[in-house]
């Protein structure tokens, strides 16, 4: 049977970036220096090919050369940079999608109405940056239904604030279905726009189809881009899926054996890339196809031999007794040496055993397990007819036993264990008595951003997920995870058992929001708000805390039938008012930087996070207008402290006070001078 590839249709330009490639394009024709707000899109042989036309990429529009033309890409930006645009009267092309342009448009109008903005997305996506760009009041980002359902279970009060749900125009359909109906079950009047690109749905759902009737899926597009990502991830679900940038990183291996090949692209990949892989692709097929055929030749030739004396035996040996990959066969000892067994196969193939594929444990001296004249049963692993040899292998044969062991832990749902022993795209391999098993990335227990190689050569426990033997080829795929989350259910069961109020413990942060710090206390989550994340005003948990950083916590709040934990981080010892306490008293002098200066007065640091008031009254000995008449910001000043409210959380400080005393005091200096003075006069005329 010939293989078949099929190219999904809607692999590709999507409509926004064809749009922003072209009127880059068109700018360059023009004459006119362009620079773009970030690459164009995310794929980097485009994204080259436009540098080497004179195209530079900045981060910032503060970086715009005088000159350039800036062009805002499809992904869009946030309200600020338009407005720093038009302020410096910068040249720029607005190049952003029209579905995000009116995502833009939704998000503006209702936060004004008062509404909290919900984003599905990766909210470190310039995407997502932009759509908050967009929002006047609250705005937060998600990534998935669950951290969704944490928003939501850690913000009594959220649902109270007419919650807008939008999407990133790339989200993943199915998962955003899961977060329309998370908050549907919460909030009774939630307002959702369904913002998912049509594109973008449509070619999920054709990648999703393709895959489940293929072999394997070649996915094309930039490592980078957001929506190739997504359709890496729904093809591999169905079937072997491999993401490339570019026909130069196709492996022929890949295709054999295969006979149905399915090829989609992300929307930021150019048609050109696409039609080198088909074609490179059909090359790599067309000279297998021309392997196979010239082997064939030989068997027919030998079997149809017309002149000549007809030898049986030797038409035995060039046709029947041929040997292919995967084949098993039995054969006899006639060599022996430390790296390798000799055997006589009865074929014109002298037949080679490597240590390493005669049992899975390599120490083994292969003098200790056989001798001259043993038959042995074993699979054909690699054959070369030119050269006239067969690599073999006993320890393919011995898995077979390893793999019934397999199907048995998945019936049973038992836990098995292995050796990880290679890095793959999308995953790990394993040895597990003798089988190969795929653990795909999602299933190792690895961190999103973390390095896979962390596994390399390490004992692992998984449990099967899925099984398949087609054409006598396994397929294997574990979950590493899966016995993870068993270990930490349990292990979360002991700590609710015995949580309380007021109990400490040393946890891991496991995720940051905008809104809070999630932190691991032994296999169940518990959130410091960011209000107890420091007594300091903070505007984002990263200030105090990062992922996987170790903290001592203690349970402010345990709802039992939630199972929600909220906890404290700030220590008494560490509050501010308390240090002030022991520190500064009423009457004392304090030095600070003024920070602030607002139509009543200036706020001066009396320590670190506690600022206090000098009423403008308190300034100066002498009315002014405004305190930006005596003061500015940074200025270093010396105050009295007058009144601490520690209820009110209030320092009251006054210059005036301190210039009054020091008037006071040169006043009473010249007051003594005079009397002294008079004094000795008075004694003089005495005298005389």
């Amino acid at each position: 049977m010939k293989t078949k590839i099929t190219l999904a249709k809607t692999a590709g330009f999507c409509f926004g970036v064809d749009r922003a490639v072209k009127l880059v394009y068109n700018l360059i024709e023009k004459g006119e220096k362009v620079c773009t707000l970030g690459p164009i899109i995310h794929n980097p042989q485009l994204v080259k090919e436009l540098e080497e036309k004179g195209v530079i990429i900045i981060s910032e529009v503060s970086q715009a050369p005088k000159g350039y033309t800036v062009v805002i890409r499809s992904h869009g930006v946030g309200k600020e940079v338009y407005d720093y645009l038009e302020e410096n009267n910068i040249p720029y092309v607005d190049a952003t999608c029209p579905f995000v342009s009116k995502i833009h448009k939704i998000v503006n109008e209702e936060s004004k109405k008062g509404g909290t903005i919900l984003i599905a997305g990766n909210a470190s996506h310039p995407e997502v940056e932009g759509i908050m760009g967009h929002c006047d009041g609250e705005s937060f980002a998600f990534s998935s239904a669950e951290e969704l359902e944490n928003f939501i279970n850690f913000s009594p009060d959220f649902c109270e604030k007419s919650p807008i749900l939008v999407a990133q125009t790339t989200f993943q359909v199915s998962e955003w279905e899961k977060c329309k109906e998370k908050l549907k079950k919460v909030c009774t009047n939630p307002i959702i726009f369904d913002t998912i690109c049509i594109a973008t749905d449509k070619r999920q759902h054709e990648a999703e189809k393709l895959a489940a009737q293929s072999d394997i899926m070649i996915v094309i597009g930039g490592r980078e881009s957001s929506n190739t990502n997504k359709l890496c991830a729904v093809c591999s679900q169905f079937c072997k899926t491999v993401h490339i940038e570019s026909a130069k990183e196709l492996d022929e291996k890949l295709f054999k054996d295969k006979d149905y090949i399915g090829v989609t692209a992300g929307a930021s990949t150019p048609s050109y890339i696409i039609k080198e892989v088909q074609n490179t692709m059909s090359e790599i097929l067309e000279k297998q196809q021309i392997e196979a055929e010239a082997v064939e030749a030989q068997v027919e030739t030998a079997v149809n031999a017309e002149e000549g004396e007809f030898d049986f035996a030797k038409a035995i040996d060039d046709t029947f007794k041929k040997v292919h990959r995967g084949q098993r066969v039995k054969g006899i000892v006639v060599g022996i040496n430390p790296s390798e067994l000799q055997i006589d196969l009865g074929t014109k193939h002298a037949g080679f055993v490597p240590a390493d594929e005669f049992t899975q444990n390599g120490t083994v001296a292969l003098s200790d397990a056989v001798k001259v004249g043993d038959e042995v049963e074993l699979e054909v692993t690699k054959v070369n007819d030119q050269e006239g040899y067969v690599l073999l292998s006993k320890q393919r044969i011995d898995s077979l036993k390893g793999y019934e062991e397999i199907v048995a832990a998945k019936e049973n749902n038992t836990t098995v264990e292995g050796v990880v022993f290679e890095v793959v795209n999308g995953g790990v391999l394993a040895n597990a008595k003798g089988t190969r098993v795929f653990i795909p990335a999602s299933q190792t227990g690895v961190a999103k951003d973390d390095d896979l190689s962390k596994l390399l050569k390490q004992k692992v426990s998984f449990k099967i997920l899925e099984l398949t033997d087609k054409r006598g080829r396994r397929r294997v795929v574990g979950s590493i995870k899966a016995v993870l989350n068993a270990e930490k259910r349990e292990m979360a069961a002991k700590v609710l058992e015995s949580i309380e109020v007021g109990k400490t413990y040393t946890g891991t942060v496991k995720s940051l929001t905008s809104y809070g710090a999630f932190v691991d206390i032994g296999g169940v989550d518990g959130m410091i708000h960011i209000t107890e994340l420091s007594w300091k005003r903070i505007k984002n948990p990263s200030e105090v805390v990062s992922v996987g950083d170790s903290v001592e916590v203690y349970v402010k709040d345990f709802d039992a039938e939630s199972k929600k934990i909220s906890l404290g981080y700030k220590k008494t010892e560490d509050n501010p008012w308390e240090i002030l306490k022991n520190t500064v008293n009423v009457d004392d002098v304090i030095k600070g930087k003024v920070v602030s200066l607002p139509a009543f007065g200036a706020f001066v640091t009396v320590i670190d996070g506690i600022d206090g008031l000098v009423h403008i009254s308190q300034i100066a000995n002498k009315r002014i207008n405004k305190p930006s008449d005596v003061l500015k910001v940074g200025d270093e000043v010396e105050a009295k402290v007058v009144g601490i409210d520690y209820d009110a959380k209030r320092v009251s400080l006054s210059m005036r006070a301190l210039i009054e005393e020091t008037e006071a005091e040169e006043q009473a200096e010249i007051v003594e001078e005079y009397e002294t003075a008079q004094a000795e006069a008075a004694a003089e005329e005495a005298a005389e």
